[in-house]
């Protein structure tokens, strides 16, 4: 009666892949999924002609898409078969679409690889019904306060399904995700060099972490983004290792080049954060023999997904769109970080608003206490534009308590796309960045589009 019903939500599925692509792309990565599952609850378990060892769960607080997105892309330019969920349905509903839409008729998968962007909390009832052997997990930082609470909840849920069989890729240096070697039966670590944009935090907002072997100090001798890079614990001495074999050292930000292991890759994303998806990729590409020549192939011919790094143009101004995770202050302070290169004048525009996943809706300000503005300060910015519906002026003092002059700040209580490009407009200098969540930026997007 399983298999039957197994089948029937797989016949289901399929007649409605079709019908999206028909009349509703957009709910094609997971509404098959959704109505196969209604028929069979532990519908995954029943695909056949699955090689659990090429099975692969990409997980983790910051990265999982762009690095499934990466990692995809090398297998399937080196000749690799693939069943993937790319455009991030990364629940139970959106990996049941994926296999669908690469099973035949009876359930039996037609790809080599089946590799899933895997969030966090629904990782073990993904895992339940299909047990991969490799996890790579990207890191695990403070994230979605409503949901999460904090990051020790991820860590116990990602914690459940490692087990002696499990093959985990680790980054070597963020001090969470790496404590999970105590649990694989193998690990691979990969990792980043220190580099001219590397850092050191001394500052009066600074927030270490709690060790997660012992709850001691973290020490960091520096970031390469925020919480990640070479640490030690001053209680137990757990810390990353010396050396690993996966490491992206000698890295040319101009040239657009690293390498690892003596050879020379050449990519066209160059933050720091950029780096440490590549070199996963290069560690879990190199496991299953995929050769140096076909990744940095693969690599330059690599697309983030959109919506990340967006370049926008309004009159004479050239707006810079640096997308931040508001729930995440990890990304906050990468965003900072990387508008701060830019040593050249500029606007820097702050939008944070009201989150508004489920309700209650709140508004987050402490994750802006977490980052440092000061090299922002330091990096030539002429004027500063904090909006928001919500937490403007909280936005605005956060920058004060920075020393941030307050006649340098314009504070717009409003999320109105037209009312801020006016205000961008009266400023002489036309480097403009802008940071907000996604919402607000198709709003912009969509009013320029109108003039």
């Amino acid at each position: 009666m399983k298999k039957l019903k197994f089948l029937f939500g797989l016949w289901v599925g399929k007649v409605i892949v079709v019908l999206t692509k028909l009349f509703a792309k957009e709910r094609g990565t997971n509404v098959p999924g959704v109505w196969a599952m209604k028929f069979s609850k532990d519908f995954l378990s029943h695909f056949t002609n699955i090689n659990y060892d090429k099975v692969i769960f990409i997980t983790g607080t910051n990265g999982k898409s762009t690095t499934n997105n990466m990692i995809v892309h090398c297998l399937q330019s080196a000749g690799k078969t693939v069943a993937t969920n790319l455009e991030g349905a990364n629940l139970i509903t959106g990996v049941a679409t994926a296999m669908i839409k690469n099973a035949t008729l009876f359930g039996r998968m037609k790809t080599e690889y089946m590799i899933f962007e895997t969030d966090e909390r629904f990782l073990q009832h993904i895992y339940k019904q299909l047990p991969a052997k490799n996890i790579c997990v990207t890191n695990i930082q403070k994230d979605q306060v409503q949901r999460n609470g904090e990051p020790d909840y991820i860590y116990k849920k990602i914690q459940k399904v490692i087990t002696k069989d499990t093959r985990l890729f680790l980054n070597n240096q963020e001090p969470r995700s790496k404590s999970l070697e105590r649990f694989a039966g193998q690990v691979v670590y990969y990792g980043m060099d220190r580099t001219k944009y590397s850092y050191t935090k001394d500052g009066r907002y600074d927030v270490t972490m709690p060790c997660p072997c012992c709850d001691g100090r973290i020490a960091f001798a520096y970031h390469n983004v925020e919480n990640v890079g070479q640490f030690k614990c001053e209680a137990c001495g757990f810390a990353s290792e010396d050396s690993v074999t996966y490491l992206a050292k000698d890295i040319d930000f101009e040239k657009q080049t690293f390498m690892c292991e003596g050879k020379i890759y050449h990519v066209q994303y160059t933050q720091p954060f950029f780096i440490y998806n590549y070199i996963l990729c290069i560690a879990l590409c190199k496991k299953y023999g995929i050769t140096d020549e076909q990744i940095d192939k693969a690599f330059g011919t690599f697309k983030n997904i959109g919506g990340r790094f967006e370049l926008l143009r309004y009159k004479d101004k050239e707006i810079k769109y640096v997308r931040i995770k508001q729930e995440n202050p990890e990304t906050l302070q990468t965003a900072l970080n990387y508008i701060s290169m830019d040593r050249t004048n500029k606007v820097f525009v702050m939008g944070l608003a009201e989150l508004t996943d489920f309700d209650p809706y709140y508004t987050n300000t402490f994750y802006a206490f977490d980052c440092d503005f000061k090299d922002m300060e330091a990096s030539n910015v002429d004027h500063y534009i904090c909006f928001s519906e919500a937490v403007a002026y909280d936005s605005a003092n956060r920058l004060i308590y920075e020393g941030i002059p307050s006649d340098k700040i314009t504070i717009l209580p409003t999320q109105d796309a037209e009312t801020i490009m006016k205000e961008i407009e009266k400023h002489e200098t036309n480097n403009v960045y802008l940071i907000t969540w996604l919402h607000t930026y198709y709003d912009i997007q969509k009013f320029l589009g109108k003039n």
